[in-house]
């Protein structure tokens, strides 16, 4: 398999969260062949600040919009394209779930609970982050 340039390799994402009647749910996809769970994440585009692609990444991959927080979560990686890719991880707090969206006939998305979605992702550490989320908005004073 050929490398990419090192630069595909520098991506960002988001761990979507909404509260609903007072349940904190997080949203995750399908990854592009519906193998597996996963975050919203991409490459960071030039030009473009992780956090700006993140969102972006949202909106094309989940059908989401919403707020990203500018502090970092955390990061994880996995492997992809014969490499490691590392992966900046932001909260996003979703105002708007699209019904169509532009890789809607590609993935699948869903809420589920915090320790759901913990269990449903492969990498440790996104488990590790998606664990760590009531923790992060409870010291936000946002739970």
């Amino acid at each position: 398999m050929k490398l990419r340039p090192a630069w595909f390799y520098n991506q960002s994402g988001v761990i979507p969260y909404r509260l609903t009647n007072e349940v904190l749910e997080i949203m995750l996809i399908t990854s592009s062949r519906r193998a597996r769970w996963i975050i919203p994440k991409g490459i960071v585009d030039a030009g473009s600040t992780p956090e700006e692609s993140a969102l972006k990444e949202a909106y094309e991959e989940a059908g989401i919009k919403g707020e990203a927080f500018t502090q970092e979560l955390g990061e994880y990686e996995y492997e992809k394209w014969g490499g490691v890719c590392k992966v900046k991880v932001y909260l996003m707090r979703v105002e708007s779930v699209l019904e169509r969206w532009p890789e809607s006939g590609a993935r699948d998305r869903r809420w589920m609970t915090v320790e759901e979605a913990a269990s449903m992702v492969k990498e440790a550490k996104l488990k590790e982050l998606i664990l760590s989320v009531p923790h992060s908005l409870a010291r936000l004073k946002l739970l």
